[in-house]
């Protein structure tokens, strides 16, 4: 598969919605996991990323403003052991719960679906990242509706086994803008990933669409002694 700059794929399109990068830096030291948030309405856009514990949620920026808490109001990220779990929805939890009980990621995520946002049937998109010893592995998954038939729901898991140093995989939720949302399609892209957290914070940041760009969460996590670094940037300050 061909390597895409990934600020090229931000750039060029308006509206990903919800997305997650994994990867490994060139240098090959650390995991990578990226995950920002984007809105057309006023209610998805009224939104920051907060720390919670070793995860981060969302939360509200104007309560006052708030309408649906349902699919706008979450954990994206939780840590299990050595296990760090990224999603664009509350299957975060699911994921977390299941693991704990024993169950693998493929099986836990066999109990849930697309997003329940007719017309959009918004695809469920998730990582896990898994390092021990020093080696790490992760696996990406998306849960979509068969072209927008809420009564089929397709399921695809892409698994990475000692990722290649210097790249990662990108996945999001929207092949782009569109009335209604047109899903993802196809595997997780590879995209290039960078040494040093701020630059390719700022990198990310500054490509994704001004006026639809919400919140952003990056981390980077030492394969050798499992401490990490985390940078948090939202419109809403």
């Amino acid at each position: 598969m061909e390597m895409r700059s990934i600020a090229k794929e931000l750039a060029g399109n308006p509206y990903p919605g919800r997305g997650i990068i994994i990867g490994k830096t060139p240098d090959g030291t650390k995991a990578v996991t990226a995950y920002f948030i984007m809105g057309r309405s006023e209610n998805s856009r009224n939104r920051v990323f907060v720390e919670d514990g070793e995860g981060i949620r969302t939360q509200a920026f104007d309560e006052s403003k708030l309408v649906d808490p349902s699919l706008i109001i979450y954990a994206p990220v939780r840590v299990l052991g050595n296990k760090t779990i990224v999603t664009n929805g509350d299957q975060t939890d699911t994921i977390y719960e299941l693991m704990d009980k024993q169950m693998t990621f493929e099986q836990a995520l066999r109990t849930r679906e697309f997003e329940p946002d007719a017309p959009n049937y918004t695809p469920r998109i998730s990582g896990i990242m898994h390092m021990e010893n020093g080696k790490y592995n992760y696996a990406m998954s998306i849960l979509k509706s068969s072209d927008g038939n809420p009564g089929s729901c397709c399921r695809f898991t892409f698994a990475y086994n000692n990722p290649v140093a210097g790249e990662g995989h990108f996945i999001h939720t929207y092949q782009g803008d569109g009335n209604p949302l047109p899903s993802f399609e196809g595997e997780p892209k590879r995209v290039d990933v960078a040494d040093d957290i701020d630059s390719y914070t700022a990198l990310l940041w500054d490509n994704l669409n001004a006026e639809n760009k919400v919140s952003l969460f990056v981390r980077y996590i030492d394969l050798a002694t499992g401490t990490y670094e985390t940078r948090i940037v939202n419109k809403n300050v």
